[in-house]
């Protein structure tokens, strides 16, 4: 992180404002009741959270405003300032949206892998990406670039779950529980999210305990993720390959991941993921991405579990971001079976469960 020698007062109180105009010229996302008469039969209600519609077409939009937030108001970022980010893709959309809002250079450190919609995406905005082989190297040079810039590394996976008002201030999850106020069951029995930097479980699960409401908190987390590891045995110096599901799961144990506001981790296998995104895809009548298909599993995998047991309510997820993203290759199914492999059984396991 470099601190600006000076930060113009003029024009900080110029960036806040334009970032709180553009939150006021957005209207909040929709949540989706998802008709699945098996289990609404059975007392057992689904909702997708579609953060799709933000003006960056994701779930990161809200990330990256708060982070921008964050910095501007801590003294990080001044006028001209270079902003740096590590990420797989969709955070770098979103803070490069910020940045040109605000003039400032943008550069995004990914790898190689990343899907060319959300590259597209990012040079739209005015931003330039740098690229790195592995997940591991994103850190690191990051740091690097910023320091060579005289700029500011954002570092959203040490910074996503501090940067959000996890008390309110319309983050997602009074947003949440504002919009099923009306619903049969208000208060869901379940949340499910995947976790990247970790900071949506973090502020959902912070907002839930201080609402003291009984909704329990479920991450779905994709194979080669390190956070299941991490959640069963604490140990943060752990590390894994990292996930093939773009946008969520990590190699190391991130900053922002609190694994203590979590009541239950579920590792869903790639080939499940890329089944779940298919099947909701058609549900909607549009396409979604494959981490929303991680969510879904996770959904239906406890909807299952509660009607076994008698028992009824609410589950509430995350359509992360549009499936237009992913066309080249979650929605590819050459792709699909030269990097995942075979997702037919997967697919006839998860018909059967809703049919």
């Amino acid at each position: 992180m470099t601190t600006p020698s000076h930060v113009n007062d003029s024009w900080l109180s110029s960036a806040i404002a334009r970032i709180e105009a553009d939150f006021q010229r957005s209207a909040d996302t929709h949540l989706i009741p998802l008709a699945l008469p098996k289990f609404n039969a059975s007392g057992i209600d689904f909702y997708l959270k579609d953060e799709s519609t933000h003006p960056t077409g994701s779930l990161k939009h809200r990330l990256a405003r708060s982070l921008f937030l964050y910095a501007l108001c801590n003294g990080w970022i001044g006028e001209g300032s270079t902003i740096v980010e590590a990420s797989s893709g969709s955070t770098a959309v979103s803070e490069a949206y910020f940045a040109r809002l605000l003039g400032l250079p943008f550069i995004a450190v990914m790898t190689r892998g990343t899907s060319p919609e959300k590259v597209a995406q990012i040079e739209f905005h005015g931003g330039r990406c740098h690229w790195v082989d592995s997940a591991g190297q994103v850190y690191e040079e990051a740091r690097t670039l910023a320091l060579q810039t005289g700029g500011h590394y954002m570092d959203q996976f040490t910074y996503a779950e501090r940067a959000t008002d996890w008390r309110g201030n319309n983050n997602i999850a009074e947003s949440m529980f504002t919009q099923m106020a009306r619903e049969r069951h208000p208060v869901p029995a379940w949340i499910v999210v995947g976790a990247g930097t970790g900071g949506t479980s973090a502020t959902i699960g912070r907002y839930v305990r201080y609402q003291r409401h009984a909704t329990q908190l479920c991450v779905a987390d994709p194979a080669g993720s390190v956070f299941s590891a991490y959640h069963r045995t604490g140990d943060a110096s752990l590390t894994a390959v990292g996930s093939r599901i773009e946008g969520i799961g990590r190699p190391r144990v991130e900053p922002s991941f609190v694994r203590t506001l979590v009541d239950r981790m579920m590792e869903v296998p790639d080939f499940d993921s890329i089944a779940a995104m298919r099947t909701l895809s058609n549900l909607l009548g549009r396409k979604v991405g494959p981490s929303t298909g991680t969510n879904f599993v996770g959904m239906v995998t406890l909807a299952c579990e509660m009607r076994a047991a008698g028992q009824q309510g609410a589950i509430l997820s995350l359509l992360c971001d549009s499936g237009e993203r992913y066309l080249p290759s979650y929605h590819n199914p050459e792709w699909v079976q030269d990097t995942m492999g075979d997702c037919v059984d997967a697919q006839r396991r998860m018909d059967a469960l809703l049919s």
